[in-house]
């Protein structure tokens, strides 16, 4: 990796589509404002259009020539996920698609469940984006050099996936959950990219975390909550400790445009994981193992409906 690499570095994007889920705010906002800057087509893909909009305003605002299209997306409701690839699908019958960048997430919230009955940071973080990726994958497969960029988090060592409790209903500890959610994520890279190598595709399938990154993700679930001494806390240690937002949003970038990035990879900070330009991130072992990759690829079909046309076991 480039020591040192920053927004500055990212290769000229003309001519590619990218899309961004979560891209009305933190890391997800500043991934579409650098890749239209240097030139991609980036579809915003947000769950309200209010914060889609305003995002595509701030960005052209900072980069006039911005080619910005918001499409609705809500990673909790299956049926969401589907009207977007098929919106998708319409808007851009015969085109591929360059980049997608599955970077929307919640954490630590209050138990819930998705539209469709999931454990909400399950359903979100991790089911969303499979049947989102899955749903696109034709588009990406006609694609010379495409690239799918999943956000986990260095907090994915807080726990390994239950595959006999992916719901966390026999006991819901956020904090487990979010770590399950985000080890779902790497399994699903290193699953993706094992099938894709398998058939030949030069798709790219990496990873990317952002470290500790000054965004709302923090705030939401205390919010939730109406705790608000909590979140004056966590709002004063957000500005003391964390990065900002276009650092956390490096190491995605970096995944998905610089040269010679490889596929499962995972990147990260450089600086103890939290902060500083992208470099490799460490990961728990557990989110290499081939046999759990593949029962939470099979039980994740299972969830969501969605499988990968023209991927082999």
């Amino acid at each position: 990796m480039i020591s040192g690499w920053n927004a500055s570095d990212i290769p000229d994007q003309s001519g590619r589509t990218a899309v961004v889920t979560g891209s009305n705010s933190g890391i997800g906002l500043v991934t579409a404002r650098e890749l239209a800057r240097r030139g991609a087509r980036v579809i915003l893909a947000c769950r309200s259009e209010a914060r889609g909009e305003k995002a595509a305003a701030d960005i052209l605002a900072d980069v006039p020539d911005a080619q910005l299209t918001f499409m609705p997306l809500d990673l909790a409701d299956l049926s969401s996920v589907r009207d977007f690839a098929r919106d998708f699908a319409g808007a851009h019958p015969d085109d591929g698609l360059d980049l997608l960048v599955n970077n929307a997430g919640v954490m630590a919230l209050p138990y819930g469940r998705t539209a469709d009955g999931f454990e909400t940071q399950f359903g979100v973080n991790h089911l969303g984006h499979f049947a989102l990726t899955g749903l696109l994958l034709p588009h990406l497969l006609r694609t010379p050099g495409a690239r799918v960029v999943t956000v986990s988090s260095g907090l994915h060592a807080l726990a390994n996936i239950d595959m006999g409790d992916l719901n966390s209903e026999r006991k819901y500890r956020r904090w487990v959950a979010y770590g399950r959610s985000k080890s779902a994520n790497l399994l699903f890279i290193h699953e993706l990219a094992r099938r894709l190598d398998a058939i030949g595709s030069d798709i790219v399938a990496a990873a990317a975390q952002p470290g500790y990154a000054r965004t709302n993700l923090q705030t939401a679930g205390v919010r939730m909550e109406g705790r608000r001494a909590a979140e004056r806390i966590i709002e004063f240690g957000n500005r003391i400790v964390a990065q900002s937002a276009e650092g956390g949003a490096l190491p995605s970038l970096y995944a998905a445009t610089a040269p010679g990035v490889r596929p499962d990879s995972f990147t990260g900070p450089r600086l103890q994981g939290w902060r500083g330009a992208p470099t490799r991130s460490w990961r728990a072992p557990w989110t290499l193992n081939d046999v759990a990759g593949e029962r939470l690829w099979s039980a994740s079909e299972q969830a969501t409906g969605v499988t990968f046309a023209g991927l082999t076991s």
